[in-house]
């Protein structure tokens, strides 16, 4: 009988330790995929909040192509009346302070940032811009 309690104290202690250690603050506590995949991926903003008011519609454009390997492609397309832009450029992203942030250098410098990763899974990723006011609710494409 004390053997089961001891592995049923150890299995409680570990699953507390699992989710006591979380590196993101929305999650996931656990994952089987490693950060890099489940960065790498084809997203679009399914939600985006600038001091807590939704300016989604700021961003229904946007997709955002991440590969494993660090390349990034950003397209943008805006419509203002009868005009409409489109916007595309290449570059690279690569995780900062511990995996915590995540850096985007594009070979157009305007769209350069970087973001604190509040929750990385699958098929979610949301960041917050660091130094700025937005945060961006990703989902796959």
């Amino acid at each position: 009988m004390t053997t089961i309690k001891a592995v049923g104290l150890s299995v409680i202690i570990a699953i507390g330790g699992l989710t006591s250690c979380n590196k993101y603050e929305d999650g996931p506590a656990v994952s089987l995929r490693s950060k890099k995949e489940r960065v790498a991926n084809t997203w679009v903003i399914e939600q985006a909040l600038r001091d807590g008011e939704d300016v989604t519609s700021d961003y229904d454009q946007y997709t955002l192509e991440t590969q494993k390997d660090g390349d990034a492609r950003l397209e943008t397309k805006y419509s203002f009346g009868d005009f409409s832009f489109e916007f595309e450029t290449d570059g690279t992203w690569k995780f900062k302070d511990d995996a915590k942030s995540i850096a985007f250098d594009y070979e157009n410098d305007d769209a350069d940032a970087t973001y604190r990763i509040l929750k990385l899974q699958e098929d979610n990723m949301w960041i917050r811009e660091e130094g700025g006011e937005d945060e961006l609710h990703l989902v796959t494409k």
